[in-house]
């Protein structure tokens, strides 16, 4: 009998399949190889039958079952031609409810690829060089590239859902090898020879920082200062001209190191210093601000080293700075904040500690918190830092109660209204616009507790708007029109929600604040789903997503792509439609659940769903959720659900459905109200 577990599989490109001498076996037709690569996919966990008929198949024909049982069937005899009749497979196997592919670790190209690319980092700098050569030379075109055929029922499987999240992660890890490799080269002093492969890596991919990195540091350790510089120079107008993104934290201090001319940039390579030193005279704009920022950087660590009172404030104000770059920016940013707030609690000083929560004054437009834990250490912290304030530390009280009202957005907590309350009346008397401004932020963070109150959000935004332009709060004044195209967004008044989009978009362009753009492209895309453009809306959907994916906010990302979608095929009328519970559908799914059950004729499923659910958190879709409740209702005919829903959405009576989000729509309101729902 033939040793099963030699039989080796490709799929860093079209999927091969190879017995134990190396000789190909006979996958037959493309659903076979669909059958195979889900498997592989699975990485030796079973798939059941039925998600199996699911990835085939849009619309499963009669007899889907039978059919997949004969693809494996084939399967096994291309696979282990072998086996005796009768005899249980070993390869692909029956288990449970499904099939599963049993292979051994080593006998998939990705997962070999996979593994060296992990362990490259840990590896001696040659041998690192070596290994990830020889995983690099095993790509033969993109993952699962024959996922990209015809689906039966005519969709394109080109974004085969079951292939999408390992195409990608195998692509960000064929990125990632390739930078390793480059530093290894650096680490073994061959910095000339890794020059030519990132210049051809950073074409294709020009969005990779740490290429640029690499790459600039590979000219500087050749000899090259200049055009070392020329790269870091590229890598800024590529990455704010392609994304709206400034130079991370590694370029900018790369670039100044090239500038000071750093001891710790050379590492053994082929570099020579002579004639590349830049004198303050002839240096850019760019680099003279390096210069400035490494110098500055220097006398603050040695002048603040003693004074760790200083240095926690400071630090926050990096913070509030690094926040608003979005990405990585604002995910650090949040992780230390709370640090600093733990740090300065040690001290026993609670003015201290408001200082240090208070300084992080960051707009924020979105009413669902991006991390709940860390939100609720920081209202704790505050909390104690507001009992134990002295009196007449009024400024301070001020930014600690809105940061609550910040803090607990989403909730139904009183305290999250109150607070906000409090925060502005004592920010008007003291006649303090940023004080104003951050507080008049937590009271539009605790605005969305019912339906109907864009017309609050909007009074809130246009004094955002002036305020913030009469005293120079830019951040402050893109968020006023950002709310107030929300606003607009809900009364269908789009004339006024372009004219605050494309203010916030000046601001943001010359101030770089690359987050707007992320709430603009939304709203394009929201513009278009108002306006019948299904399919265009659609499209913008999903790049809006993309842009969205990495930019550090998982509270606005989580479940929107699906739930925005979700909303467009139920505004274009007809059958309820389709849903897979398998999407990422975040704090959206109890809503979405009914509508699965009723897809597939499960009405009992879909009622009692239905009647589990809570009231919609106190955010900018609660107008959409009560919305999917009363379609839901209607559908059920469940009359008191129904008149829940109804009764939730009535103040909202002449809005468009979510739109106050800025991000999607379910059309009118009335719609969902006492007249028929006109589908």
């Amino acid at each position: 009998m033939e040793d099963v577990t030699r039989v080796r599989f490709g799929v860093l490109g079209p999927l091969t399949a190879q017995d134990a001498d190396g000789a190909p076996l006979d996958l037959k037709g493309p659903r076979h190889r669909a059958v195979l690569a889900r498997l592989i996919v699975a990485r030796r966990r079973v798939v059941p039958v039925a998600r199996l008929v699911d990835d085939l198949w849009d619309e499963p024909p009669a007899g889907a079952v039978g059919t997949v049982q004969t693809f494996v069937g084939v399967l096994r005899r291309a696979l282990e031609p072998g086996r005796p009749p009768r005899a249980p497979a070993r390869l692909l196997v029956t288990d449970g409810p499904g099939y599963a592919l049993r292979a051994a670790p080593d006998a998939v190209d990705a997962w070999r690829f996979e593994a060296t690319v992990e362990r490259a980092p840990a590896l001696p700098p040659a041998e690192a060089v070596a290994q990830l050569e020889q995983a690099l030379a095993l790509w033969r075109g993109p993952a699962y590239a024959e996922a990209g055929g015809a689906r039966a029922g005519g969709a394109q499987a080109g974004g085969a859902e079951w292939a999408r999240a390992d195409r990608a992660r195998l692509a960000e890890l064929r990125l990632q090898a390739v930078e390793r490799r480059a530093g290894a080269l650096l680490a073994l002093g061959r910095a000339a020879r890794a020059v030519p492969d990132l210049r051809a890596h950073l074409t294709d991919h020009p969005w990779r920082e740490e290429a640029w990195r690499l790459l600039a540091l590979a000219q500087y350790r050749a000899g090259s200062q200049g055009e070392a510089l020329e790269v870091l120079r590229k890598a800024r107008s590529v990455l704010a001209g392609r994304l709206g993104l400034d130079p991370g934290a590694g370029l900018r201090r790369l670039e100044a190191d090239i500038l000071a001319q750093a001891p710790e940039l050379d590492g053994g390579g082929e570099r020579d210093r002579a004639g590349t030193t830049s004198t303050p005279g002839t240096a850019t704009p760019a680099e003279a601000a390096a210069q400035v920022w490494a110098r500055a950087a220097e006398a603050y660590d040695r002048t603040l080293a003693a004074s760790a009172r200083a240095r926690l404030e400071g630090t926050v104000g990096l913070m509030r700075n690094l926040a608003v770059t979005g990405g990585e920016g604002l995910r650090t940013a949040a992780r230390h904040r709370v640090e600093a707030i733990a740090a300065a609690e040690e001290f026993g000083d609670p003015e201290l500690t408001a200082r240090v929560i208070g300084a992080y004054d960051v707009p924020a437009v979105w009413t669902r918190s991006d991390e709940p834990p860390l939100a609720a250490r920081v209202v704790a912290a505050a909390e104690r830092a507001l009992a134990a304030l002295p009196a007449g530390a009024e400024a301070a009280r001020c930014r600690l109660l809105a940061t609550i009202a910040l803090e607990m957005r989403g909730t139904r907590e009183e305290r999250g209204p109150e607070a906000a309350r409090e925060a502005e009346d004592l920010a008007r008397r003291l006649g303090d616009p940023t004080l104003l401004a951050f507080a008049l932020n937590g009271r539009f963070m605790q605005s969305c507790r019912r339906a109907g109150q864009a017309p609050e959000r909007d009074a809130i935004g246009a004094e955002l708007v002036g305020l913030a332009a009469r005293h120079g709060l830019v951040t402050f004044e893109v968020l006023g029109h950002l709310v107030r195209l929300q606003s607009a967004c809900a009364s269908a008044d789009f004339t006024a929600a372009d004219a605050h989009a494309a203010a916030a978009d000046r601001l943001a362009e010359r101030h770089e604040l690359p987050l707007v753009g992320v709430f603009t492209e939304w709203y394009a895309a929201l513009r278009l789903a108002a306006h019948g453009h299904t399919r265009e809306a659609e499209s913008a959907y999903r790049a809006a997503a993309e842009r969205l994916d990495g930019a550090g906010m998982p509270g606005l990302q989580q479940g929107l792509l699906p739930l925005a979608l979700l909303c467009l095929r139920l505004t274009e009328g007809g059958a309820v439609p389709p849903v897979d519970l398998a999407e990422d559908w975040g704090p959206y799914r109890p809503w979405v659940e009914p509508f699965a059950h009723l897809a597939t004729g499960h009405r009992g499923r879909a009622r009692a769903a239905l009647r589990a659910l809570p009231e919609p958190p106190a955010d900018l879709l609660y107008e959409a959720l009560c919305c999917l409740e009363a379609f839901l209702a209607q559908e059920l005919d469940d009359q008191p659900a129904l008149s829940r829903a109804r009764s939730h959405l009535r103040p909202a009576a002449g809005e468009l459905a979510g739109a106050g989000s800025g991000l999607l729509t379910l059309g009118p309101v009335a719609r969902y109200l006492d007249a028929p729902t006109d589908r």
